[in-house]
C-alpha cells in the first residue's frame, strides 16, 4: 500500500485558487478513479473534481468555502503499490500532483526541518489555540509566514496577521491559528448592547466572488455615468405586433433583444466601447465581434451570461439566446464559456428597474448599459402635451479609456435606433 497525494491542478485560464464548495468524500470512504470526490469553483464558474486514482480516502484539505491554491495538498488517497505510478502515466497533468509517502523517509535532513508550505500538518483547533494562549505575546516583529489564501482571508476580515500566534514551523500561521483568531474576533463583546438576535452568514461562493469582484470594479475603474430617456412607444407597439405573430418555438419578445440589437449597431460606430482592459499588461483589447453579457438574478447571486458572436445572430435568435443562457445561469447548468468571454455587458432589473440606476461595470470591459422601467408619461411633442412610453437607459463607462463624447454618443445612436425602430432592421451598408 502507499500514499498518493493529490494536488489541485491547474484548472486553466489563468486560475491560481479555487474555493472548495462541497466534499462529496470523507476520511475512510473507498473511491474508485474517477469518482467526483469534490466541487470547487474558480473565477469563472463551478468545477466538479474527479479522483485520481482509486483507493480510500485518508484526508481531505480544507473545508467548504476555503481557497485551494493550485499545486496545494487536496486530497490524500491509500493505494495499492504503483497505483500512484500508473495514474501518473496515464495523466501527465498531475505527474507532479502524486509522491508516495515513502519519499518523505528517505528526504534530507535539511527537507525534514524546513518542510514546503502544502506538507505542514496543522494542529487540532484546541491544540492550535493552547499553543497560542500559551505564547500569551503576538507576533509583532519580523515577516509573517503563511500562505496566500491565508493572507487573504484575513484582509477580508480585517485581521492583522501580525497579532496572531502561529503554531506550525518557525512560528508559521496556519489555518487553525487563523479560525481560532477569528472566532475569538468574533466572540468580543458588542459595544453596542440592545441590538437583539444577529444571524452571522459567512460570505462564501459565488457571493463572495460577487463581492470581490465588485470591490476591485468600483476600486479600480473611475467610472462615468450617463442617463437618456428614450420614447419606446413605437418600439412598444412594433413589439406587440411581432409577438401575435410569432411562431410557436419562438420566444416571447421583451424589451432586452431589441435594445441588444441596436447596441450591436451602435457599437460598430463606436467599436472603442467593444474592449477589455487588462490591467496586467496595460493593454486595451478592442474587439471586432461583440460578446453580448447579459446581467441574470440567479438564486446564487448576481451571473453574467454570455451571447456569444451576437452580433451575427437576428432578433428571433438573440432573444432565444438571451433566454437560454439567462435560464442555463439561474439553474446552475450553464458551462464555464457561457459565463465567460463578454466585451459588453446589458443589465436590467425588468419591472424594478426604477427610474434611474448607477450600474458597476463588469471588469474587464468598459461599458454597462443599464435598462429601466417603461413607464407612462406626459411629453411634449409637435408643441402639444401627450402621453409616451418612456423608458431610462442608465450606462456606466471607464472613463480612462472612453471619453463623455463618445459614451454620450453611442446612447444617443442607442436612443435613434430604439425611438424609430424599424432602422433596427437595416442594414448597416445601407445606412
Amino acid at each position: 500500500m502507499s500514499e498518493y497525494i493529490f494536488k489541485l491542478p491547474d484548472l486553466g485560464e489563468g486560475t491560481v485558487e479555487a474555493e472548495i464548495v462541497e466534499w462529496h468524500v470523507q476520511p475512510g470512504d473507498s473511491v474508485t478513479e474517477g469518482d467526483i470526490i469534490a466541487d470547487v469553483m474558480t473565477d469563472k464558474a463551478n468545477v466538479e473534481v474527479p479522483a485520481p486514482v482509486s483507493g480510500t480516502v485518508l484526508r481531505t484539505s480544507g473545508a467548504p468555502g476555503d481557497l485551494v491554491a493550485v499545486g496545494a495538498e487536496l486530497a490524500a488517497f491509500e493505494t495499492e503499490a504503483g497505483a500512484g505510478v500508473a495514474a501518473r502515466e496515464s495523466n501527465p497533468a498531475v505527474e507532479q500532483d502524486a509522491e508516495p509517502a515513502q519519499k518523505a523517509e528517505s528526504a534530507p535532513q535539511a527537507a525534514i526541518e524546513a518542510p514546503s508550505a502544502d506538507r505542514v500538518s496543522e494542529p487540532p483547533p484546541q491544540q492550535s489555540q493552547q499553543i497560542a494562549a500559551q505564547r500569551k505575546m503576538p507576533v509583532t516583529s519580523g515577516k509573517v509566514i503563511t500562505s496566500p489564501a491565508i493572507r487573504k482571508r484575513a484582509k477580508e476580515a480585517g485581521l492583522d496577521l501580525t497579532t496572531v500566534a502561529g503554531s506550525g514551523p518557525r512560528g508559521r500561521i496556519l489555518r487553525s491559528d487563523l479560525d481560532a483568531a477569528l472566532t475569538q474576533q468574533l466572540e468580543a463583546p458588542a459595544v453596542v448592547s440592545g441590538i437583539g438576535p444577529v444571524e452571522e452568514i459567512k460570505v462564501i461562493g459565488v457571493r463572495r466572488l460577487i463581492a470581490n469582484r465588485l470591490q476591485a470594479s468600483k476600486r479600480e475603474i473611475p467610472h462615468f455615468a450617463y442617463v437618456e430617456e428614450v420614447d419606446v412607444t413605437a418600439l412598444e407597439s412594433l413589439r406587440q405586433s411581432l409577438n401575435a405573430r410569432r411562431a410557436d418555438q419562438q420566444p416571447s419578445l421583451t424589451y432586452l433583444p431589441f435594445i441588444g440589437l441596436g447596441l450591436i449597431k451602435a457599437l460598430k460606430q463606436f467599436p472603442e466601447v467593444n474592449s477589455l482592459f487588462d490591467s496586467e499588461s496595460g493593454v486595451l483589447r478592442q474587439f471586432e465581434r461583440i460578446h453580448l453579457g447579459v446581467a441574470t438574478q440567479t438564486p446564487d447571486g448576481l451571473k453574467v451570461p454570455v451571447v456569444h458572436n451576437a452580433c451575427s445572430r437576428t432578433l428571433w435568435n438573440l432573444a432565444s439566446e438571451i433566454s437560454r443562457v439567462a435560464e442555463a445561469a439561474r439553474t446552475g447548468s450553464a458551462t464555464r464559456q457561457e459565463l465567460s468571454g463578454s466585451t459588453v455587458t446589458l443589465t436590467s432589473l425588468g419591472r424594478l428597474g426604477g427610474i434611474t440606476s448607477t450600474p458597476v461595470i463588469n471588469a474587464p470591459e468598459v461599458a454597462i448599459i443599464g435598462v429601466n422601467k417603461a413607464v407612462q408619461r406626459p411629453m411634449v411633442v409637435d408643441a402639444a402635451v401627450t402621453v409616451r412610453l418612456m423608458m431610462n437607459l442608465s450606462s456606466s463607462f471607464d472613463h480612462r479609456f472612453i471619453d463623455g463624447f463618445i459614451g454620450a454618443s453611442l446612447i444617443q445612436l442607442l436612443k435613434d435606433y430604439l425611438e424609430e425602430p424599424a432602422l433596427l432592421f437595416i442594414d448597416q451598408a445601407t445606412e
